[in-house]
């Protein structure tokens, strides 16, 4: 994207509208190219309004993030960010960009956030991209001196650090969906990815990335409402009783308490988040269905064991799901994506 069309995004942010002549002057341009920027945003699925004669706005005010701002608000809620700390505007991937990046040293961990991305992929491989400003992408990268062996449990302890967070904020009823989805009344709000790279013997660098939905428009609840998806997507303010927080709250606190849960994992393990993972867990006791590459395996959910496999109760036997191999599905028709 232009530097200018990035610049245009921060005037309209308010919401209000602008003429094209004060657009013009703000960003040192003719009228002409502030036309075309709007073009550009437009095509980046930016809704920009015009009205004859008389200007430009967004569709709806947009809270952009501001590194200061963020930092403020994890001060706010008695947490901190790290000194590697950046905000993209655009970005393919949060994730991609630390994952091709240097990794990061111990206990140094380095936080991105992204306002636009345009190839993020949730598990699997599957698509997530959220309507602009609608929704929060960022990606945490952080190195454990050692291959902890209970790792594979990460991804629920900081499931766990995601919906402590949220709760804190008014989202009460916020759960986990095994093993890496936020969800709320059996609806999506968000998903967690995470990927890792180490070497034997040495440093494991993980890359932790959290999609969540803020406040989607009100034309994309209504295509949700014909969605032929059992579980489909809903967002905080749904959570929060029709308003969302702060965008830049959200953003600061979510990061700020992941921070604080990879510091706590890479001491203790999963055990610190044992308890809480049981109480958010969204399946516990629920008939369900694990979809693998085998064959359907149908069964009662019974938890997650000390590395994070799905323990789930087969005529009588435990059995242990691991992530990556399975997709999970509630018997009653609610199913994750």
């Amino acid at each position: 994207m232009s530097d200018t069309a990035e610049r245009l995004v921060h005037l309209l942010a308010d919401g209000a509208l602008h003429s094209g002549e004060r657009l013009a002057e703000g960003l040192g341009v003719t009228r002409a190219a502030v036309w075309k920027s709007v073009a550009e945003l437009r095509e980046r699925g930016i809704e920009v309004a015009s009205h004859d004669r008389r200007g430009y706005q967004l569709h709806r005010p947009v809270e952009l993030l501001d590194i200061g701002a963020l930092r403020a608000g994890a001060k706010a809620a008695g947490l901190s960010l790290p000194v590697d700390c950046a905000v993209f505007f655009e970005i393919p991937s949060t994730n991609e960009y630390l994952q091709a990046a240097e990794a990061p040293p111990v206990a140094a961990p380095r936080l991105v956030f992204a306002e636009l991305q345009t190839a993020g992929r949730g598990r699997h491989g599957r698509e997530w991209l959220a309507p602009f400003g609608s929704g929060l992408t960022f990606s945490i990268g952080w190195t454990f001196a050692e291959m902890r062996s209970d790792l594979s449990a990460l991804s629920l302890a900081l499931g766990v650090c995601v919906v402590r967070a949220l709760r804190a904020m008014g989202a009460t009823d916020t759960q986990l969906k095994w093993p890496n989805d936020i969800v709320y009344r059996h609806h999506k709000l968000g998903g967690l990815l995470l990927q890792m790279r180490s070497e034997a013997g040495g440093p494991a660098c993980v890359v932790a990335g959290l999609g969540l939905n803020l406040e989607l428009p009100a034309a994309v609840h209504e295509s949700l409402r014909a969605s032929p998806l059992a579980t489909p997507p809903t967002d905080l303010a749904t959570a929060c009783g029709g308003v969302a927080p702060s965008r830049v709250a959200v953003a600061a606190r979510v990061a700020g308490t992941m921070l604080e849960g990879f510091a706590t994992f890479a001491r203790a393990g999963f055990a610190p988040f044992a308890p809480d993972w049981a109480a958010f867990d969204s399946l516990h006791n629920a008939t369900v269905t694990v979809l693998r590459h085998d064959g359907p395996l149908e069964g009662i959910a019974r938890g997650a064991d000390r590395e994070g496999a799905l323990v789930v109760e087969v005529s009588g036997r435990l059995e242990k799901v691991h992530a990556g191999d399975v997709s999970l599905r509630r018997a009653a028709g609610l199913a994750s994506s």
